[in-house]
């Protein structure tokens, strides 16, 4: 009954949304390059769709061929533990001293943990490259965020209230109030869109590092929403 309860997150009303924000940025502020970041993000939600698709069938074959590898280790480690035991026994089944044990102990011992190890590592080659790729997509994500933050950085409601006085280094402000409330408020969006982008590279994954890399996205995000609207909650009242 969970199961059925349960709608995944899909790339195409993501995808969706994230276009018409970037209409509605190009229709109000064309010449900025916030419409350019928001083009930026379809294009990273396009490579977690298509590359979901894509990355399966190289995930099967590596499974296919690690779990066809760890048989064959563990069938040679049988085999050479077999023959070890044959060379440390006489032909009437027993051993001629306490000390042929030692050899055969020593060998057992050494072959279980070089097998044990070659098979987790097999075991987990799948996995690990899926991660990479996800980690990769999850890390341009980041940065699309920390490109969203620096965009309204520059955008101090302070200016526009009329005891402010610039100097030198203040960069100017080409923005009415209104103007620079929707900025911010695109600026907002985009980062909210960023961290849903962000679960879609998680929505089939059950890795922990890729799950924390997720929630770090999505902790980064909601922190620089809320200096944005901060910023936007000491805009000077409309007229």
């Amino acid at each position: 009954m969970t199961r059925d309860l349960h709608e995944p997150l899909e790339a195409g009303p993501v995808r969706d949304t994230v276009r018409h924000l970037q209409e509605r940025i190009a229709a109000r502020f064309p010449e900025r390059g916030l419409r350019k970041v928001a083009g930026d993000l379809l294009i990273l939600i396009d490579e977690v769709e298509t590359g979901a698709g894509a990355i399966q069938g190289r995930l099967r074959l590596a499974r296919v061929v690690s779990r066809v590898s760890m048989g064959l280790i563990v069938g040679a480690t049988l085999v050479a533990l077999a023959l070890a035991a044959r060379d440390a026994i006489r032909v009437d089944g027993r051993f001629t001293s306490s000390l042929d044990v030692l050899p055969l102990v020593e060998t057992t011992i050494n072959d279980l943990v070089f097998a044990g190890i070659a098979v987790f590592f097999l075991w987990t080659v799948p996995e690990r490259l899926q991660r990479g790729r996800t980690l990769a997509l999850l890390h341009q994500l980041r940065s699309t965020a920390h490109i969203v933050d620096m965009h309204q950085l520059t955008k101090d409601p302070e200016q526009l209230r009329a005891s402010y006085t610039s100097t030198s280094a203040s960069v100017p402000l080409d923005m009415s109030r209104d103007e620079m409330e929707r900025y911010l408020d695109y600026c907002s969006e985009l980062l909210s869109l960023v961290a849903k982008t962000a679960a879609l590279c998680a929505e089939e994954s059950r890795d922990a590092v890729v799950l924390d890399t997720v929630n770090s996205i999505e902790e980064l995000t909601t922190g620089m929403s809320r200096k944005i609207w901060q910023k936007i909650s000491t805009l000077p009242p409309a007229a």
